[in-house]
């Protein structure tokens, strides 16, 4: 069945499925087709968290060089910022921690590809959009905001999205059919469907419903109750009907994707930051810069409210710039007098590794900044540094979902905005502070009063009680169990 002219049993218009074989048509013209090409795999540890998670990363070899195993798990990914990456390394810990072996199978690194090319395309026009909606008010109200909410919600882009999967399977013809194969991404699911994969598990990001991340014969995995009923109705993904439910066997809410190694300590990590809030150590701040630079605005005026209470010694803080150093450079040219605090980490992934760990137990200090030329190490270091940080500060991307206190800054898209609710509702994080100033107003509540990140605390450990942050075992456990 082609899975662009029905969608769950809703039938597309002749208009949108005619727009869907043009859009692959174009990309055929433009990156070329490699549908017949035979493509190898071969395996090898992934740079960092190859020893750390066991990981090994799949790469294109002129001859098959790679033995799977019953104990085997494909991560299919791509990077489109840092929060796939980010859930595919919750999901690679897990399936160590349950005695499977991860391996890492990004379809944007196979940059000779057709599928590569397409990806890396989309991802270069979805940065430059990000970007320019930091810059112009006007640009993110009347198109990114819109396209990032509604845009990608209707069940057209679905439509569109599913035939040009189709260009992106030559890359798994190596892969056993009835392997366990989880999706970090909408396209690597849609794409391992349309080569034939039988154990297909599509883990959807954020906490906003949308037909962009439907994958027709893949398992769909939610971290959110909200979340899975507006899935299962398909919510408003065509406003001129009322659509057809999704089957209930397609979609399972699992709870919120993390690590294990953050998972089973979060009771001795909560206990550490309510012993610094209620007796008046130094709170640990950690700052995650996203891979565009947005919001620079907002990361200046955060160090500048901290600095005082830096050279003081009643605050530490880390920033991790992931592999844009650029960015780095940026915030030292707009605030110079904070170099004289500051201890960086550069391009040293076991040194940021041994900071990191020793930091949990140990006394730190001042500013440390963490740059990582490698996208494994840039997008790691965060979570290495959460164990040892009293509170997150980030806009409501995927880190929104750990279990860690978190301040929210402003959004990047329409559809983050969702996250910033769920993590108000659990009591892990702040509502979403839209402007400068009102998240300097929130640090400065935080700073002066221990009782917040308390609470939060608290929160988090009613959270796991329940299980809210064990979604990375279950979906697992789907993808291993079919």
């Amino acid at each position: 069945m082609d899975k662009s002219k029905i969608i769950f049993g809703n039938k597309m218009s002749a208009f949108d499925y005619r727009k869907a074989v043009k859009g692959k048509k174009n990309f055929i013209k433009k990156y070329g087709d490699d549908s017949k090409k035979v493509y190898h795999l071969s395996a090898e540890p992934a740079p960092a968290i190859g020893d750390i998670l066991d990981v090994k990363q799949l790469k294109i070899t002129k001859e098959k060089g790679c033995e799977f195993t019953d104990k085997s798990v494909i991560i299919g990914n791509i990077r489109m910022g840092f929060g796939h990456y980010r859930i595919s390394m919750a999901i690679a810990s897990a399936a160590r921690a349950m005695g499977y072996e991860p391996y890492w199978f990004d379809l944007h690194s196979f940059k000779e590809t057709t599928c590569g090319k397409v990806i890396a395309g989309q991802n270069e026009l979805y940065s430059l959009g990000s970007r320019i909606s930091q810059k112009s008010a006007l640009f993110n109200k009347v198109v990114w905001e819109p396209m990032n909410s509604e845009g990608f919600r209707k069940l057209s882009y679905n439509c569109s999205d599913q035939k040009t999967a189709e260009l992106m399977t030559p890359v798994f013809r190596d892969l056993p059919k009835d392997i366990p194969y989880i999706a970090t991404h909408v396209w690597p699911s849609q794409a391992a469907v349309h080569a034939g994969l039988k154990n297909v598990v599509n883990a959807i990001p954020d906490n906003w419903p949308m037909a962009l991340h439907l994958s027709e014969g893949a398992i769909h995995t939610v971290q959110t109750p909200s979340s899975y009923l507006g899935y299962r109705a398909l919510r408003g993904m065509d406003k001129k009907r009322i659509l057809k439910p999704m089957p209930e066997d397609s979609i399972v809410y699992t709870g919120h994707y993390i690590d294990h190694e953050l998972v089973s300590n979060i009771e001795q990590d909560c206990a550490k930051r309510i012993d610094r809030a209620v007796n008046g150590k130094a709170k640990r701040w950690l700052m995650s810069v996203g891979g565009a630079g947005a919001q620079k605005e907002i990361f200046v005026s955060v160090i500048r409210k901290l600095l005082p209470d830096i050279k003081k010694g009643n605050a530490v803080l880390f920033i991790n710039v992931g592999d844009h150093k650029a960015v780095w450079q940026a915030l030292l040219q707009e605030i110079p007098s904070m170099k004289k605090y500051t201890t960086e980490h550069f391009d040293d992934f076991g040194e940021t590794r041994a900071f990191a760990e020793n930091a949990i137990d140990g006394e730190v200090k001042g500013i440390h900044a963490f740059y990582h030329s490698d996208i494994f190490a840039a997008v790691y270091s965060t979570n290495l540094l959460m164990r040892a940080s009293d509170l997150l500060i980030t806009k409501p991307s995927e880190l929104t979902f750990y279990p860690i206190p978190k301040l929210m800054i402003k959004r990047v898209g329409g559809h983050e905005a969702w996250g910033a609710i769920r993590a108000a509702e659990i009591g892990d994080g702040t509502y979403e502070c839209s402007t400068a100033a009102e998240t300097c107003g929130m640090l400065g509540l935080i700073q002066q009063n221990g009782d917040i990140i308390e609470k939060m605390c608290q929160h988090i450990l009613t959270a796991h009680k329940a299980g809210v942050y064990n979604g990375a075992y279950k979906v697992v456990e789907l993808a291993v169990r079919r």
